[in-house]
């Protein structure tokens, strides 16, 4: 619907009228309007059409430009029909604060409705004024839902949520179009014109995609016979968030045991919800963490890593943490080696000319020694690497000489292999 212009013609006529008295240097002078310091989200709230003794309601929000705070203390409509809530009077608003208020259409009667808001603050315009029109009808076309409300969404994303948009008559009704309204929000594939026939319905999808933080207004407008569909959501910052160390490698592990290591997540430029963690290796496991949790802007969350090998040989692995950053997803790799355990001996060289050595082993609860060599030994030193975790050995050693004759037993050494 249109709404009444003014074409009032004008003319102007100016004259000149140059006396000589002096010559003189002034300087110029500049004059610019001030800025005002509580601004509102629209200049103009049109209804649309609404249906005789029902409501349709539209959301305004009033934002402190300015540097220092500002009261609002009175909020006024002009005419009948128009309502506002929302806002406890006074409020004060902090520089850069905003505060969402209710305005409330509610025809009484089949004509055209067009009145004004206005806001009375100390602000440095104290009276901010909000044009408010819309037109009683009885039931043509219908919403369902008859607001939009998106909620929280993270700045840059998008969320779109469908409106049924039904007719209400007995005839068949023409929607010429679709219309968003609110830089913030945007119609997802509008369909053409569509005639509905008397009952028939079609679904529009409004997005909305905040580009700043706060609360943001807008509308879907349906074209023919007038339906306006509210909407509201707010736009929250959502950091970035980060692991550290950058990766974690624990190098050899005995198989069976555990070592432990510590790590953080950190959230920055914003605050980041962590919904959830998968590990792709079970040898790696993660305590310390309760999902879903969320990080402020600029803290620290530790946590600590398991490694426990279950065999021998080289080990990889990934974190991945899901949450709401900006980054998206953040993994962790993990690396460690398992190690069985082992036991190395040395000993003292014979004074006699040998030809090697004999290494012997026995469990401390046995009587008998076995040899573990399966060569003779030419070195002092030997490494065992066929013991079990959990048991207590007891070692000797002999000397050989060139023609093969053994030498008695060393003496023994008692290792615990944990």
């Amino acid at each position: 619907m249109l709404l009444p212009q003014s074409n009032t013609p004008f003319s102007f006529r100016v004259a000149f009228a140059i006396t000589f008295l002096a010559f003189a240097v002034l300087p110029a002078l500049t004059a610019t309007a001030a800025k005002p310091q509580l601004v509102c989200s629209a200049t103009l709230l049109h209804f649309g059409w609404v249906e005789v003794g029902k409501s349709e309601t539209q959301w305004v929000v009033l934002t402190n430009k300015g540097s220092t705070q500002v009261t609002l203390s009175a909020i006024s409509a002009s005419g009948s029909g128009f309502s506002v809530s929302g806002a406890t009077l006074p409020v004060i608003l902090d520089a850069g604060h905003s505060i969402g208020v209710k305005v409330t259409f509610t025809p009484s009667s089949t004509v055209w409705f067009d009145d004004q808001i206005t806001f009375t603050s100390n602000a440095s315009n104290p009276s901010l004024v909000l044009a408010v029109a819309g037109t009683g009808v009885k039931t043509q076309l219908s919403a369902k839902p008859s607001r939009l409300s998106f909620g929280p969404v993270p700045v840059g994303t998008s969320v779109c949520l469908p409106v049924v948009v039904t007719n209400n008559t007995k005839a068949t009704r023409t929607l010429s179009g679709f219309q968003a309204f609110g830089s913030e929000f945007s119609i997802s594939d509008p369909p053409p014109a569509v005639t509905l026939d008397p009952g028939q319905s079609v679904t529009v999808n409004l997005t909305f995609t905040p580009q700043t933080a706060g609360m943001a207004c807008g509308s879907l407008w349906v074209i023919g016979p007038q339906l306006n569909v509210p909407a509201i959501g707010q736009g929250v910052e959502t950091g970035q968030l980060s692991a550290s160390p950058g990766s974690l490698n624990f190098g050899n592990v005995l198989v069976g045991a555990a070592d432990t290591q510590s790590a953080s997540l950190s959230a920055a430029n914003g605050s980041v919800t962590i919904s959830s963690m998968t590990s792709n290796n079970s040898q790696f496991a993660v305590s310390g963490l309760s999902f879903p949790f969320t990080i402020s802007s600029g803290n620290t969350v530790e946590f600590k890593v398991a490694f426990t090998p279950q065999g021998a040989g080289s080990v990889s692995g990934t974190l991945s943490f899901s949450s709401n950053a900006t980054n998206g997803s953040v993994s962790e790799p993990l690396a460690g080696s398992g190690q069985l355990p082992q036991v190395v001996l040395t000993w003292i060289a014979s004074t006699s000319d040998v030809a090697g050595y004999n290494i012997y082993r026995r469990l401390v609860s046995a009587s008998t020694y076995r040899k573990i060599n399966s060569s003779l030994d030419p070195d002092t030193f030997f490494t065992d690497t066929t013991v079990a975790p959990g048991n207590t050995y007891v070692y000797v050693t002999t000397a050989v000489s060139p023609s093969g004759q053994e030498s008695s037993y060393s003496n023994p050494v008692e290792i615990a292999v944990p």
